[in-house]
């Protein structure tokens, strides 16, 4: 039997959300029955207690943490797993809004290892499917100062402050740590973050639960956690080249390209001490490599280990685009 490693899918792991919605298995044909939604899919989680099961292969029913502890730096990059350990350091996921997310905002990796002893949680966000005329919000617009902020908050008009971004199939934004922000109804999208699940709540919408009570807000934590300088933007312009790996992010937390490609591609990792994770947006298309085949559909995601050093990519039926992310 084959034993070296391979490019690895995981079972999708579904959760329900009060403001989850059908797209995950309308769109992207992932069934989450026996939930009546689903807000988010779970592709690759190590953290703890969600850690992702592998679905193919001969490591199949294996978590990702306990290949990570047999295969170390084979599997994530000896300097990933230096600076990791045992801890894979991103989580992706897909996140459907049928109802606007909560204001919200995430820590950074100083303030959540102080108070948390997690990571913090800084997000990239790519729109696979959006509604006419919907958005999202981002940031603090240009001069809000604290003080604006805690009287909004009291009055409920925190989003009044925020910028509005219309968005469509196609863009992307970078969510720093600290990025006040809510993802608006009508929007799926695939988020690449930090390996953390912690949000801060800062307004619901006056919404309340499945209990007839609202949802807990976290406005101690969240003022704390809180950058009120602002970008001029937050959405990435990325300058796409058919069938060349296109930069979109590069940052300490993680790195992503945009590959969309019409032809064979040749992918060589040799330049690079980590592994490489595939998030299909568009398409779908096979992966040949020595004693490797693989097939990638849209919505998939796929982790090529760090020692796999060559792939070649063929989108089926015309054209297959896809994210490409790793750790430099």
């Amino acid at each position: 039997m084959n034993s070296q490693l391979y490019p690895l899918k995981f079972q999708p792991q579904f959760y329900e959300k009060i403001w989850g919605g059908h797209r995950i298995k309308t769109l992207l044909g992932k069934d989450f029955t026996p939930l009546a939604n689903c807000g988010e899919s779970w592709e690759i989680s190590g953290i703890d207690g969600y850690a992702s099961v592998v679905e193919n292969g001969f490591l199949a029913e294996n978590e990702l943490t306990e290949l990570i502890e047999i295969y170390m730096g084979d599997l994530v990059g000896d300097s990933v797993y230096d600076r990791f350990g045992l801890g894979f350091p991103l989580l992706v996921k897909i996140i459907d809004a049928a109802d606007t997310l909560s204001i919200q905002v995430h820590p950074g990796d100083e303030l959540a290892q102080q108070f948390f002893h997690e990571n913090g949680k800084s997000e990239l966000w790519y729109v696979l499917d959006a509604s006419p005329d919907v958005g999202l919000y981002a940031g603090f617009q240009q001069g809000v100062t604290p003080a604006d902020y805690d009287k909004a908050v009291e009055t409920g008009a925190v989003a009044q402050l925020l910028q509005f971004y219309p968005v469509q199939k196609g863009d992307a934004f970078f969510i720093p740590a600290g990025t006040v922000h809510a993802i608006g109804k009508g929007v799926l999208l695939a988020e690449i973050q930090q390996a953390s699940d912690l949000t801060f709540r800062i307004f619901d919408w006056n919404r309340v639960a499945s209990n007839g009570k609202p949802r807990t807000l976290h406005l101690k934590e969240a003022r704390q956690a809180l950058d009120f300088t602002s970008r001029q933007s937050y959405k990435i312009n990325c300058q796409l080249e058919l069938n060349s790996s296109c930069k979109m992010l590069r940052e300490s937390c993680f790195n992503v390209n945009l590959l969309s490609f019409d032809k064979p591609v040749q992918k060589i990792y040799t330049p690079i001490d980590s592994f490489v994770i595939y998030l299909c947006t568009e398409g779908h298309f096979h992966l040949f490599g020595d004693n490797i085949e693989e097939t990638l559909a849209t919505g998939e995601t796929l982790l090529v280990p760090a020692e796999v050093t060559e792939l070649n990519l063929i989108p089926c039926h015309h054209k297959a685009t896809v994210l490409e992310v790793f750790l430099g």
